[in-house]
């Protein structure tokens, strides 16, 4: 089962027929009459299966990533240091999928410290990524528009004022975390008590609290940030469009308007779920008994495949990225030649002068 503002109440842990909802809130349309009940197909089969397939992905594709820019630090450009950051985010969040393949499939069997803990997991690379995506944003602004005089100011945003920028509130917006994620005995359908992995919110003010944080989620996690990539972007053609048209700036762009792109087309779907959700919850919104069925099943799908966006940084750069594939061959043959070196000095040091030389070589490509 997946995570992220699958909302129940105190009460509805006390009662004995409490049902699970895809992705839905567990108590919130108290006054409907349509039953929105957990499709357990989809979620002991399909969801299992997909986080398995994004752990495996994600971790290589990432761990990948990651390796490569530890191996180029020298040469490493304002752009590369913001992926570095886009990818360790994503690592830590596959991290995090085979506890959620387990609840999806068995419920939560880890305890209420790794509950929130995976939870604040989510929340940091939610956000984190995010923000980080209208920081490349603006550094790809600084870097077109303003290419011979942001030198300084690109430097002090990705070596500094990302850490602020980016990491710090995605830190602080886990607070609902650590405050209403719990591992609770709950309802898992036909009369079977599942542990669910949920915040759970005081039942006098839950709704509320569900259309405050879903707001914050839509808000600071597309709107906001969104606003800066369209315009950030939009300068960026204008400017494009007017001016030198070099192969490496169109196709760093290329990259960079791809990675955007696949991330906001992964998210959305969710996010107008959840929004069309929280409005039927409100009351402001109705829908139809089959309508409320289908939009269960929208959002329970479109959250886990969404979660594919970890995966898409390293296949964008193998296929966009150039000076990327080059790098991880540079990379993999620096890596070769420090294994050999360490067996060479076994055998009596005699390869240092050559290693060295090779290292040499390699920071200054």
């Amino acid at each position: 089962m997946s995570y992220y503002e699958h909302i129940i109440f105190e009460d509805d842990l006390l009662g004995d027929n409490l049902t699970e909802l895809g992705s839905g809130d567990i108590g919130a349309d108290l006054e409907a009459p349509c039953i929105r009940e957990d499709n357990q197909e989809l979620r002991k089969i399909l969801l299992p299966t997909l986080y398995a397939v994004i752990f495996t992905l994600g971790l290589v594709g990432n761990g990948l990533v990651v390796v490569v820019m530890g191996c180029q630090r020298r040469s490493r450009t304002m752009t590369d240091r913001y992926r570095l950051h886009l990818s360790v985010a994503d690592l830590l969040f596959v991290l995090s999928l085979p506890f959620w393949a387990v609840d999806a499939s068995a419920g939560w069997v880890f305890g209420r410290f790794m509950c929130v803990l995976v939870h604040m997991v989510y929340t940091v690379n939610l956000y984190g990524s995010v923000l980080l995506l209208a920081f490349i944003s603006l550094d790809r602004y600084l870097a077109v528009v303003h290419a011979t005089s942001s030198q300084a100011t690109r430097r002090l945003l990705a070596e500094r004022v990302v850490y602020v920028g980016a990491w710090l509130p995605a830190a602080l917006l886990t607070a609902p975390d650590l405050a209403f994620a719990s591992a609770e005995a709950g309802g898992g359908g036909a009369g079977v008590t599942r542990v669910v992995c949920q915040r759970i919110y005081p039942a006098e003010a839950a709704l509320a609290w569900m259309a405050a944080f879903r707001a914050q989620h839509v808000l600071v996690g597309f709107v906001l940030p969104g606003l800066v990539i369209l315009v950030c972007y939009c300068i960026i053609i204008a400017t494009l469009s007017r001016g030198s048209k070099g192969a490496q700036k169109r196709r760093a762009l290329r990259t960079t308007v791809a990675l955007v792109a696949c991330f906001f087309a992964c998210w959305l779907p969710y996010c107008a779920g959840i929004v069309v959700d929280t409005l039927v919850q409100l009351g402001v919104a109705r829908l139809g008994c089959a309508l409320e069925h289908a939009l269960d099943t929208w959002i329970y799908v479109t959250e886990a495949l969404a979660y594919f966006h970890c995966c898409l940084n390293p296949i964008l750069y193998a296929f966009l990225g150039v000076k990327f594939k080059k790098s991880a061959r540079r990379a993999l043959t620096a890596s070769r030649g420090s294994s050999l070196k360490i067996l060479s000095k076994k055998k009596g040091g005699m390869s240092s002068v050559s290693t060295e030389s090779e290292s040499s070589s390699f920071q200054s490509s």
